[in-house]
């Protein structure tokens, strides 16, 4: 990997306070029961979407042991790791970038004693693209599009690392007030499932406001799907409501269509 890939490039949608706060958490990315429980208990529903649009899109048995063998895959965002290591378990050539170089380091070690090869780097999306960086049959951009300094823009380096004919599949929270009262208000105040300050109600995104910078990228949305958490089963199910948490499906437009 060239060495300009390990800087972040004067063109940035990175938030220098965004990556701050999660460096503090960097250690607990791997404690079930630490700042990152909630990531934790939504992990299986957003695998389980992310193995099944995968598998659906390139034609793979998803019961298969390794489904996603052969298949290159981006995670922006990494944090320490949680997506990244069942990707790799399925079989996909995993890299995964974080602006935050302390949840690299993290994500490291946990791969390395988990006997994982996975290709981690401090990295911002814009110096991959800078660097040349092939691209990717999946680009995944999980709970990460709301802390950037620029979405849209984002959204497009993003989808440029998409190869034609490729998938992303971007998770996020909707602007709304049921997503402020639940997301926010409920999530880090009243069940404080989260420390407080982790999301700014601001930079939550409508789904429209996703579609459209992949639209204009050259991505068609193919799915939309809501994710809700249900009480009674302490579980997270995909849903029809979008309200609050969402995921959208898109495919890089091939340039013979």
């Amino acid at each position: 990997m060239p060495a300009d890939a390990e800087t972040t490039p004067q063109r940035s949608s990175v938030d220098p306070a965004e990556i701050e706060k999660f460096s503090k958490m960097a250690a607990e990315w791997w404690d079930p029961f630490g700042k990152f429980r909630p990531l934790h208990k939504f992990n299986p529903i957003r695998l389980g979407y992310i193995r099944d649009a995968a598998c659906a899109h390139f034609r793979r048995d998803r019961r298969a042991r390794r489904p996603l063998e052969g298949l290159r895959l981006l995670d922006v965002g990494c944090g320490g790791g949680l997506v990244c290591e069942p990707m790799s378990r399925l079989g996909a050539t995993v890299v995964g970038i974080d602006a935050a170089p302390a949840n690299i380091e993290v994500a490291k070690l946990h791969a390395a004693e988990a006997g994982l090869d996975i290709d981690y780097r401090a990295a911002t999306l814009e110096a991959l693209l800078e660097a040349g960086e092939p691209p990717f049959d999946i680009v995944l951009n999980l709970e990460v599009v709301e802390h950037v300094a620029d979405p849209a823009a984002f959204l497009k380096d993003s989808a440029a690392l998409v190869k034609p004919g490729g998938l992303m599949i971007v998770a996020t929270i909707n602007r709304t007030l049921k997503a402020f009262a639940l997301a926010k208000i409920g999530a880090e105040y009243i069940l404080r499932w989260l420390p407080r300050g982790t999301h700014d109600p601001r930079k939550f995104l409508k789904p429209e406001e996703v579609k459209a910078p992949l639209a204009e990228a050259g991505m068609t949305v193919t799915a939309t799907a809501g994710v809700s958490y249900q009480p009674l089963l302490d579980l997270w199910r995909v849903t029809e409501d979008t309200d609050v948490n969402y995921m959208v499906t898109a495919v890089k437009r091939s340039e013979r269509i």
